[in-house]
């Protein structure tokens, strides 16, 4: 259905979208360019990033337009489907993906895609109308999220997912007939690439509604070849951190109760984040609600293997541990939550003539752990424990 320029609407969604900011002219888009999905869909609702990613779709070939554009404006031009003649064009901050009519007219293309609220577009060139085929200003309106057509999700699998993710990004509720279509096509979500499925996922735990998603994430068997079956930390177990500390913490644990070590690893993960996501699953396997009950090496090792996720392990405990431990995590001169040496290594080199090797790693690590536990504090408590400690060595061998 198209709408006048007239209309409020429009007037309001071109105020939010300011194309006038945008790196891309409209001049220089071909006539019958329109602005489709995400940033229509979040310009309605008035949540739009700074530079929100744009997603065009031209009458024509759309790749050979991404390379002319992104010769003339000095951008980048990045292949995402010949076939499907679907381009990206880099410009400094912006990413905006363009992609040919599927169809001959755009309300074919509409009818493509995968959900109601994403199958809305608006005309650039000319700008003015407004297409709405499916019913998704209704679903805005209503806090619905509603699937195009059951073909549509298993079209492209990542799609059943994806419809979870929408709901952790914005409060909707999932129509009872797109949530069995999702659970009916569960098992097809490994057709789609993997690093496409973590991605989904990583932007589902950010969510500031992902509670709700998780929910029903759980609750389906989209994830069942990469599953935890951990618990995730609920709104509860939030109380005590900052705003700042939840941002980092909430969405690690979150990955973590989700997806196992081994999913991670076939989703392609990153060698950090999955070392990140395997030390917090030990630790809070191994210490439940009673990390203070660890021995004293225990206490150490946590801390040096955990200590920029110490939020995360937090979570899990009662108050007023969780109080305690926050507060001496945010000291950062804290010798056992910040784990270091009064002196390094060069300054043990140097003072005390111990080679390199083996035996400085102990002594480093025996100052370490003295120094966690408030036993020595100074440089030269350092060096005479240190002393001490060789002695001992040389008299046992």
């Amino acid at each position: 259905m198209a709408q006048g320029s007239g209309n409020v609407l429009l007037d309001q969604l071109r105020e939010r979208l300011a194309p006038a900011q945008w790196p891309l002219p409209l001049a220089r888009l071909p006539e019958g360019t329109a602005l489709v999905g995400g940033a229509v869909r979040d310009g309605l609702l008035d949540r739009l990033q700074e530079q929100p990613d744009l997603d065009l779709v031209v009458p024509s070939d759309a790749i050979a337009l991404t390379k002319a554009l992104a010769q003339e404006l000095h951008g980048t031009c990045v292949v995402l489907d010949a076939e499907r003649s679907i381009a990206r064009l880099v410009l400094g901050g912006w990413t905006v993906d363009i992609a040919r009519q599927d169809g001959d007219r755009i309300e074919d293309d509409l009818w493509r895609r995968d959900y109601r609220l994403n199958a809305i577009a608006v005309s650039l060139q000319p700008w003015g109308e407004l297409w709405d085929p499916t019913g998704g200003l209704s679903d805005l309106q209503q806090g619905c999220l509603t699937a195009v057509s059951e073909a549509n999700l298993i079209d492209d699998p990542l799609r059943l997912l994806r419809g979870l993710r929408l709901m952790a990004e914005i409060p909707l509720t999932m129509s009872s007939q797109t949530m069995a279509w999702i659970e009916r096509h569960a098992a097809r979500l490994p057709e789609a690439a993997p690093e496409r499925i973590l991605a989904e996922l990583q932007r589902l735990v950010r969510g500031e509604h992902a509670d709700a998603a998780m929910a029903a994430l759980t609750s389906l068997p989209l994830l069942h070849p990469w599953a935890a079956g951990g618990q995730p930390p609920t709104p509860g177990n939030i109380d005590g951190l900052t705003s700042e500390e939840a941002a980092e913490a909430v969405p690690l644990a979150r990955l973590t109760a989700l997806v196992s070590d081994e999913g991670l690893s076939q989703l392609r993960a990153s060698r950090a984040l999955r070392q990140r996501c395997k030390r917090l699953r030990s630790w809070q396997q191994r210490t439940g609600q009673a990390p203070d009950a660890l021995p004293e090496s225990d206490r150490l090792q946590l801390h040096e293997e955990l200590e920029g996720d110490l939020p995360a392990l937090a979570l899990q405990l009662p108050m007023p541990e969780k109080e305690i431990w926050l507060r001496r995590w945010r000291n950062a001169e804290d010798p056992l939550f910040h784990p270091r040496t009064p002196v390094d290594g060069n300054g043990l080199l140097t003072a005390l003539e111990v080679e390199p090797g083996p035996r400085l790693g102990r002594l480093l690590h025996h100052l370490k752990l003295e120094h966690a536990f408030g036993r020595i504090q100074t440089p030269s408590e350092a060096l005479k424990e240190a002393q001490h400690f060789l002695t001992r060595e040389s008299e046992a061998l």
